[in-house]
């Protein structure tokens, strides 16, 4: 399944630091991936990072399942992600950081909190980029992705911290060079806040620095026959010369894959 990037979609990326993609992959690697998924939630890997929740729903985590897992292995290598990404980048040659899970089943009270990803992990460079996939519709009502226009040209780096109570990490070791994330949630008429529904097999694609969260599952458990916001997500960065590693930095992510790519040309 070959998938081309529109350059008004780039731009779009560029200027607003996230992009929705339609119809990237097809119903066969949505089944794979949920059958994967499933299998991951009943077994899960050695680096699953589950988190407390408030109310009725599961919140399962977990990150760098191609390294044990077939099928995610397959979606990392071969789906066509790594294609997109070598599109936005303009490059010949796409580097895998990790992948990672998060599984927000119905009827979870607590929100996503605000945050940009590139704080947690070993890498700078301007280059960076996740590729978030929607398994089911995804909608405001079951805890959609909201991101803020732009933020990723403000050049702040926001402290990481964890996504609630898991036996992975208590807290994030501090860095002296990054600052507290601002209440957005308490202000959200300042920003300038976007967001889309999804249908399976639609992807956003956002810059490493964009500020982003996503809503509570609103809907009830009775509602929904399948699992919502069950998500792999694709990371990609681009380097043209060695850049220090932020020794601060813990990885940390949801089912998300994180490819890192060296520019050629």
């Amino acid at each position: 399944m070959s998938v081309q990037v529109a350059q008004t979609d780039k731009d779009a990326f560029q200027r607003d630091g996230v992009v929705p993609l339609r119809q990237v992959l097809d119903a066969d690697w949505l089944g794979r991936i949920a059958a994967a998924i499933e299998a991951d939630i009943h077994q899960p890997g050695p680096f699953y990072h589950g988190y407390e929740t408030e109310g009725e729903g599961r919140f399962h985590g977990n990150l760098r399942l191609w390294e044990t897992h077939a099928t995610f292995r397959e979606v990392c290598q071969n789906s066509p992600l790594p294609a997109i990404a070598q599109h936005f980048f303009d490059s010949e040659k796409v580097n895998l950081l990790y992948d990672q899970l998060f599984v927000k089943e119905v009827a979870m009270s607590q929100r996503t909190r605000w945050h940009n990803d590139q704080p947690y992990w070993p890498i700078r460079g301007w280059q960076v980029l996740s590729i978030w996939i929607a398994l089911d519709p995804t909608t405001a009502a079951n805890g959609r992705l909201e991101f803020i226009r732009g933020s990723h040209k403000w050049g702040r780096w926001f402290q990481p911290e964890v996504f609630g109570k898991t036996s992975a990490i208590s807290q994030y070791e501090r860095n002296p060079d990054y600052e507290d994330i601002p209440d957005i949630e308490a202000d959200r008429d300042s920003y300038d806040l976007i967001s889309w529904d999804l249908e399976p097999g639609d992807v956003y694609v956002f810059h490493g620095m964009t500020v982003h969260g996503a809503g509570a599952t609103a809907c009830r458990i009775e509602d929904v026959a399948a699992i919502p916001c069950a998500t792999p997500v694709m990371m990609w960065f681009t380097t043209r010369a060695p850049e220090p590693a932020n020794r601060y930095c813990v990885t940390h992510s949801a089912m998300a894959t994180r490819w890192t790519a060296n520019a050629t040309r």
